[in-house]
């Protein structure tokens, strides 16, 4: 097997496996212990529990959705269910079709392989994909020019999980070889305090439902991102509180963080704040935005501007970027001018 391959069996009996170390894992094992994305639990549980009835390989299922909604758990936790192997691979790691080779041909019957970041998958490796997926084969060519030839080799059926923040730089065909597509929405302040206070009992941290909930609110929806916050403000406590938790060592630790009310950060307020000291609010390209905060357009795009425009902070225009009544308000600008007049209009 390729040392370069992750893969490990998961247990068929809930709690099967499991020891002390295990518990300090914050990631849930069984989908059973999932908080949030109900209607995606509830279609993919139904899907598994048809395929171990009818003792089928489960089809193949596409996740999308931000980073940190539980895509990578959703996949760990399948072959839990259904008692079998996982196979963990990058698209980004998968450079050509050889690559992919170890993980098809070492794939148990049944077992799940887990592409993570499958939108970034060579063309040649996607191709190379399409008969394992619909057929369970590949084609293997051997030699070169006229003495080339093709061997054909069978696979034992298994199921593909896709993960991908991005999917709309997924091709049509790849896209439509999944027999399930989710998407992941973000979660609400309430199931991210429960994800919290779970969270929190593994860690052996003291919670109660003011700190869990605050906690919660500067969490972007996103279960990742609350768990961060709270290893650090676990840090925080141990370190400057003898331990203690509570609101207001929640609410100092996040300050020193710079993590505001809404959960913005310092650099997505200095985002909100060129706009509106330097290009009085916009509308601004984003190019113009990016040089000024000297980054790159694509982090702003990608990282930052995903959450101000959840929040109604920032909105795109046909002329670029401007802040809303919202977003002034947000970092303490006063009223300005509809903003019509400024030279920095371009996209």
């Amino acid at each position: 097997m390729d040392p370069s391959m992750t893969s490990f069996r998961t247990p068929s009996v809930e709690g099967e496996g499991f020891s002390d170390g295990d518990d300090r894992d914050l990631r849930p094992q069984r989908m059973g212990e999932m908080i949030g994305q109900r209607a995606t639990f509830e279609r993919l549980s139904i899907a598994v529990d048809a395929s171990k009835k009818r003792q089928e390989v489960l089809g193949h299922i596409l996740l999308d959705g931000p980073p940190g909604l539980g895509k990578t758990t959703f996949a760990t936790c399948i072959p839990n269910e259904l008692g079998t192997t996982l196979q963990i691979a990058s698209g980004a790691a998968l450079a050509a079709p050889k690559d992919l080779l170890p993980y098809l041909s070492n794939a148990e019957e049944g077992s799940v392989l887990f592409i993570d970041e499958i939108h970034r998958l060579p063309a040649a490796v996607e191709e190379f994909l399409y008969p394992a997926m619909e057929d369970f084969r590949i084609d293997i060519t051997l030699g070169d020019g006229v003495s080339a030839r093709t061997i054909n080799m069978p696979l034992r059926p298994f199921t593909l999980v896709g993960a991908t923040t991005r999917p709309g730089l997924l091709s049509a065909p790849l896209r439509d070889r999944f027999m399930m597509r989710e998407h992941l929405e973000f979660y609400t302040t309430e199931e991210l305090a429960e994800i919290v206070h779970r969270s929190a009992g593994k860690l052996s941290v003291p919670m109660d439902d003011r700190s869990a909930e605050e906690i919660a609110r500067r969490s972007r929806g996103t279960p990742r991102l609350a768990n961060n916050r709270l290893r650090w403000i676990r840090d925080y406590s141990t370190s400057r509180a003898q331990s203690r938790l509570d609101l207001e060592i929640v609410q100092a630790a996040l300050d020193m963080q710079g993590i505001d009310c809404l959960g913005l950060d310092a650099f997505d307020r200095r985002y909100l704040e060129t706009i509106s000291r330097v290009f009085a609010g916009g509308p601004v390209g984003i190019e113009a935005i990016a040089h000024t905060m000297s980054s790159s357009p694509d982090t702003l795009e990608d990282d930052v501007e995903p959450y101000l425009l959840r929040c109604e902070l920032i909105i795109r225009t046909p002329r670029g970027r401007r802040l809303t009544p919202r977003g002034d308000e947000h970092i303490g600008a006063g009223p300005r001018g509809d903003g019509q007049g400024t030279l920095f209009d371009s996209e």
